[in-house]
């Protein structure tokens, strides 16, 4: 089976793990929490970060550090995990998605604009599969309608927008560190941000909230949202090789492009002029006529015939959340396309060159199979 995601283990994690047993430090008190909170913000170019104990709550706790919540809008893209809208619902706000760039399948910043009402509190920009979205256009947008930015960073560590780090544009980045991220943690996640308020509050609220000059009292709403040592130990070793990671992913992507984007109805990432992607996930879209099968039918094909996992896009609201009922009734043409043709690939930094090899094989293939049938 060649995994969609293998993860890949820095070389200094079991020597930062045997720290911590050897210290006896487990808990989200311990050295490796603040040493890789300080180095992955100065990894990301902000001033502050903040571990948590996935990219679900890092989301949630900006938001809530910020102040959104009942009587709220805060608008998203159509296309994007789960995730984000629940972070939105558990601050009581209104989640409102709107449509996505056809090229980067990032927030279109022209049906952000169409969106905004006097109820929008804030923005959450997605840098999906790795692509940083168009900062210019939401920046200006901000600056127009005086809304709050979140960057949902989670797929995108270290990608850059005109040499900048996403993440450090708005108000707060929020980083996963799931098991198939570039950087990883098992669990665990991030609130990045410049504003030294901000950060002060938010490393309160994930802690409960304790009162700093009397423990087990509380000086407002709080969270357990802590990482554990253990988790900090792994963060940061695979942090270290985090540049190394990069380069894998764009030699990953340069292979799958040169020969995929031969293929009749594969169509491939574009990354955008000053853009640096981090390739997170190499995310295709199969177009059926031309290709000769559904997006779904080549992925049932390359798992059930040649043992290749794949994934399919993040479905539109009305889809994923279709059993409540709560986006009935909208259509997003680019999301809805999108959620219908695309797929990614075994991109992961424990994938092989052999395995990546396979792949494209076995996508030409398929595709030579179907035209001879023609």
């Amino acid at each position: 089976m060649i995994l969609v995601n293998a993860p890949l283990i820095a070389p200094n994690a079991k020597k930062y793990l045997n720290e911590c047993l050897e210290t006896n430090w487990l808990s989200g008190e311990g050295p490796f929490v603040s040493r890789f909170e300080e180095a992955f913000a100065m990894r990301m170019n902000v001033g502050y970060a903040m571990t948590t104990n996935s990219g679900t709550a890092s989301l949630h706790l900006a938001l809530a550090s910020l102040g959104v919540g009942p009587g709220d809008e805060v608008i998203l893209p159509a296309s994007t995990m789960g995730a984000c809208y629940f972070a939105i619902w558990y601050c009581g706000a209104k989640a409102v998605p709107v449509d996505v760039d056809p090229v980067t399948y990032t927030i279109d910043p022209k049906a952000v604009e169409r969106a905004i009402t006097p109820k929008t509190k804030a923005v959450m920009a997605v840098h999906l599969f790795g692509h940083p979205c168009e900062m210019d256009a939401l920046l200006a947008l901000k600056k127009k309608h005086h809304f709050l930015l979140i960057e949902d960073c989670a797929e995108a560590h270290g990608a850059t927008y005109h040499g900048q780090v996403v993440g450090s544009f708005g108000e707060a980045g929020c980083y996963s560190f799931y098991a198939n991220k570039i950087i990883t943690t098992g669990e665990g996640g991030m609130m990045t941000t410049n504003d030294p308020e901000l950060a002060t509050k938010a490393r309160s609220m994930k802690t409960f909230s304790f009162s700093p000059e009397k423990r087990f009292t509380h000086i407002g709403m709080g969270y357990r949202y802590t990482m554990t040592n253990l988790q900090a130990a792994v963060g940061l070793a695979q942090l270290e090789i985090l540049d190394s990671s990069i380069k894998a992913k764009h030699k990953m992507a340069a292979f799958y492009a040169k020969h995929l984007q031969k293929i009749p109805g594969i169509v491939v990432p574009t990354e955008k002029k000053d853009c640096q992607s981090v390739f997170w996930m190499y995310a295709i879209l199969v177009k059926e006529k031309e290709f000769g099968m559904s997006r779904d039918r080549l992925m049932k094909e390359l798992l059930e015939n040649f043992g290749i996992q794949t994934r399919s896009f993040f479905f539109p609201p009305q889809v994923a959340f279709a059993e409540m009922h709560v986006f009935d009734g909208l259509t997003f043409p680019v999301a809805d396309r999108i959620g219908e043709e695309g797929l990614y690939l075994p991109s992961g930094l424990g994938n092989t060159q052999a395995e990546f090899q396979q792949v494209v094989d076995a996508i030409a293939q398929i595709s030579k199979k179907r035209r001879t049938a023609r």
